[in-house]
């Protein structure tokens, strides 16, 4: 199973995505912005494919317990990107929800200097059903695709 991320917008704070499963729109997806230099829980992760695990410790997995019990089996987690750690997608607004993770929503607002997502727990709750047995199996891979970057 395969997520698509595919980054068709960016300004100086947020980058905005349309996310796929095996190539079938999901969501919208909102991101930190592209930097060549990393900075901490302000930068969007590289262009390419990663492994996403199901990680079961720490506070947001306790938290989305509560929140999601329903469907919760731990947070997705992408795997083995280099120069960060715990990069989850999980549920939030804007760039300050963000921390470098992968947000997910229904609708985007992608105006310059004004981008969010919206419906955010709508979204995540369709997207993570639809592939948390896969993520729990090894079976779940994330591509992130830059068309937002002309360089």
């Amino acid at each position: 199973m395969k997520l698509l991320v595919e980054r068709f917008t960016s300004d100086k704070d947020t980058t905005i995505s349309a996310i796929y499963l095996d190539n079938v729109f999901q969501c919208f997806g909102l991101e930190d912005e592209y930097r060549e230099e990393k900075v901490a829980s302000e930068t969007r992760i590289p262009a390419g494919s990663y492994k996403v695990e199901l990680r079961t410790t720490g506070g947001f997995h306790a938290r989305y317990e509560k929140k999601f019990s329903d469907i919760h089996q731990g947070m997705l987690h992408v795997q083995d990107v280099p120069g960060f750690e715990y990069i989850l997608i999980h549920v939030g607004n804007t760039d300050e929800n963000t921390a470098g993770c992968l947000l997910v929503g229904e609708g985007a607002r992608a105006g310059e200097g004004d981008m969010s997502i919206q419906s955010s727990r709508v979204a995540y709750k369709k997207l993570y059903s639809k592939v948390a047995e896969a993520a729990k199996q090894g079976d779940l891979e994330i591509e992130y695709f830059d068309r937002d970057r002309t360089e």
